[in-house]
């Protein structure tokens, strides 16, 4: 399978939030993202910065009681899915259960927790890793490993999402 890595460094919730924003620019219907990292690494936060981004409607918050949310664009862009997988144990069953597979094509779906959950939904995906910095004086500063996995990534300009 064809990757495309990238690896950044984030120094604030901010910059999380605008590496979010950048992300939007590269996604469109179709796209499937996996996020992983402890709690608290920034995985909302990020995905509030692609909300924006993408422009849909609906403050973008952690789905974790609720498994997932819709939010629908406000202008001609995708809606966006997003799943926190964090909480289904049963695997790719409980994630069928979502219908996630009939979202996908005109859709961008974000899944928080997905790695191992939502593979087989599509050969085409970004995966990012956030890691926060070991060592670092600041609790602030995260490492994203970016992931294009598929033909859909293979030439994208990951770097951009870099500030």
């Amino acid at each position: 399978m064809t990757r495309n890595v990238v690896d950044i460094v984030v120094d604030s919730p901010e910059a999380m939030r605008d590496m979010g924003r950048r992300l939007a620019a590269l996604l469109r219907a179709g796209d499937l993202v996996m996020l992983s990292g402890e709690l608290g690494a920034g995985k909302t936060t990020l995905t509030r910065g692609l909300g924006e981004g993408l422009g849909v409607r609906g403050a973008v918050t952690s789905p974790t009681f609720v498994i997932a949310r819709v939010h629908p664009s406000l202008g001609d862009g995708p809606p966006l899915v997003h799943v926190d997988a964090y909480r289904l144990g049963g695997g790719l069953d409980e994630m069928e259960d979502l219908d996630l597979d009939v979202s996908l094509p005109e859709s961008v779906i974000v899944v928080e927790w997905g790695e191992g959950k939502v593979e087989e939904l599509t050969d085409d995906r970004l995966h990012l890793r956030i890691h926060r910095a070991v060592g670092d004086t600041s609790d602030e500063v995260r490492h994203v490993r970016v992931t294009g996995l598929g033909q859909r990534w293979a030439g994208a300009d990951l770097g951009a999402l870099s500030a």
